[in-house]
């Protein structure tokens, strides 16, 4: 028999079994689960992209 893995949930940091019983995984319950997903809704969260060039400063004549 093996131990199940104990993982921390990513909002309130809490110790998680890691098991399929877990529907919530990797979070502890499903309000963990919506207030993150309401972060990112919120764009607290945000994955990292190269800055984007900045048009404002191009001279539209030039580019012509």
């Amino acid at each position: 028999m093996t131990t199940a893995r104990i993982v921390n949930c990513p909002t309130c940091n809490q110790g998680v079994k890691w098991t399929a019983t877990n529907t919530s995984r990797p979070f502890c319950s499903e309000r963990c689960k919506l207030i993150d997903l309401g972060s990112w809704a919120a764009e607290d969260h945000r994955i990292p992209t190269a800055t984007a060039p900045d048009f404002e400063d191009s001279d539209p004549e030039r580019d012509l």
